[in-house]
């Protein structure tokens, strides 16, 4: 068990956005975490990364508490991509993939900005300003940032959210090309259920800030009588019964 989320709850303002949680990543493997729009998705990523503090529960890697980690060793292996989190816009692409580059302690930054942005074909804008970009290629500005530290964990929320079908099957198959070649441990919000089939090794259902059922794609399919993920994922969404 390389991560495991324990009774982990947030509680804003008497809002309980996130209630007692548990789950596992196991190493090297991508797991989705799906639910409605404010099922507490985002929230639980902010607290594995430490930009939300829980208000009750644990978060441990490798059996140790996050709480321990210095901030150097949360930027060596974590690291996050979101369309909803905008990078600086007033800065080039060139200059944000630099700072980041800086913050994360790279070592051979010139080298690692080369390789990571022939990878993902952002060098033809490199020079624009990060604010004018259009939203592909915006999100594949922010999936440079996210693996440019190459980190052990990857934390993506919803990565290809409005993107035309082509710039979203590009990034998911540099996601799934990247995740063969690399040792990542990958935690993947995303409300598209053919992602979700494509990348994920299991998922985690949430709804109301609780997890309501977890196993594989084809195991939780099989288990409500769908005939495919996206029909259960309506079902889990829209029943009012506590599952699990």
């Amino acid at each position: 068990m390389f991560i495991e989320i324990k009774n982990l709850s947030k509680i804003y303002n008497k809002y309980l956005a996130v209630d007692k949680i548990n789950f596992h990543l196991e190493k090297d493997k991508t797991i989705g975490l799906l639910g409605p729009n404010g099922c507490g998705k985002t929230t639980t990523i902010g607290m594995m990364l430490g930009l939300v503090t829980p208000s009750s529960g644990e978060i441990l890697i490798e059996n140790k508490n996050l709480n321990s980690f210095g901030r150097d060793e949360i930027l060596k292996r974590f690291n996050f991509a979101s369309p909803y989190v905008e990078l600086p816009k007033k800065l080039t692409v060139r200059q944000n993939l630099e700072i980041y580059g800086r913050l994360y302690g790279i070592k051979d930054l010139k080298k690692r900005i080369h390789e990571i942005s022939n990878d993902l074909e952002i060098k033809e804008f490199f020079e624009r300003k990060t604010g004018e970009l259009s939203s592909g290629q915006k999100n594949r500005v922010s999936l440079a940032k996210s693996l440019i530290n190459k980190p052990e964990i990857l934390l993506l929320d919803e990565p290809t959210a409005s993107l035309d079908p082509d710039i979203g099957d590009f990034i998911r198959s540099y996601i799934q090309e990247y995740k063969s070649k690399n040792k990542v441990t990958v935690l993947l919000a995303s409300h598209n259920m053919n992602e979700v089939e494509r990348l994920c090794d299991s998922i985690i259902m949430m709804r109301k800030g609780k997890i309501i059922d977890k196993g594989t794609c084809k195991n939780l399919i099989e288990k409500h009588g769908r005939n495919n993920l996206e029909e259960t994922f309506l079902k889990l969404a829209r029943s009012k019964d506590e599952l699990q």
